[in-house]
């Protein structure tokens, strides 16, 4: 078992040993990068939370285009509200390295939840959390210029999954240009155009689906003031 588990929201104020007893009652799976573990609008039947490695969580709007709403790392869980309410998956779930992840199906998660209250606490204050995000998101994409809609997703990547380097703080997420404007709600072109400009003035560095964020001051300036 990674030990990361340990650091899990959903896990707080469980022992090792009720830890360990949660995970042998999941499903452990393996994901090559690109495999989907489930696809948006099938029934949603098993929640998971990834051990190792990272997924991308999208969703097809009307005209079909893709949209990416979140990268979810080891410790997170997904779908865990649309399996207890019996929904659809609202989301289309991609590994995008390789990528451990273990599930429960319903009956399992509500056996968990009554013997683990402290799990049902946790699972709210994620549920809170990630509404608090999307709201936010909402607001940047009503109210703010695309560039500051830019900088801020790559700092939202950054702080989410930032290691640092001599060069500065790299994003460890596979991340091409077009990623960036479907998680940033733009196009392409203005993606290019933006990081084109921060390279210049060097904020950034950018190679093939990599960002390394070499000023961060100057991103969150810019971010808050535009």
């Amino acid at each position: 078992m990674d030990t990361s588990l340990h650091k899990s929201d959903i896990f707080k104020r469980l022992t090792s040993g009720q830890l360990a007893g949660i995970i042998k009652k999941g499903r452990t799976i393996k994901l090559q990068p690109k495999k989907v573990l489930f696809h948006q609008e099938e029934p949603a039947q098993i929640c998971f939370l990834v051990n190792r490695g990272r997924l991308k969580l999208t969703k097809l709007n009307e005209q079909g285009k893709e949209v990416i709403l979140r990268y979810i790392g080891s410790g997170e869980l997904t779908a865990a509200i649309a399996v207890l309410k019996n929904w659809t998956y609202p989301v289309t779930a991609e590994a995008i390295e390789e990528t451990d992840v273990v599930g429960w199906d319903k009956p399992t998660m509500l056996e968990l939840m009554r013997q683990y209250p402290d799990m049902a606490i946790n699972l709210l204050g994620i549920v809170l959390e990630r509404i608090d995000d999307i709201q936010h998101r909402y607001l940047e994409v009503c109210t703010e210029h695309v560039d500051q809609r830019i900088a801020r997703s790559l700092l939202r990547l950054m702080r989410r999954a930032g290691s640092k380097t001599s060069e500065g703080i790299h994003i460890d997420i596979p991340l091409s240009r077009q990623n960036i404007a479907d998680y940033s709600g733009t196009t392409l072109y203005t993606v290019s155009r933006t990081l084109s400009a921060w390279e210049k003035k060097g904020w950034i560095q950018s190679g093939r689906e990599q960002i390394v964020v070499t000023d961060p001051h100057a991103l969150v300036q810019f971010s808050e003031t535009g």
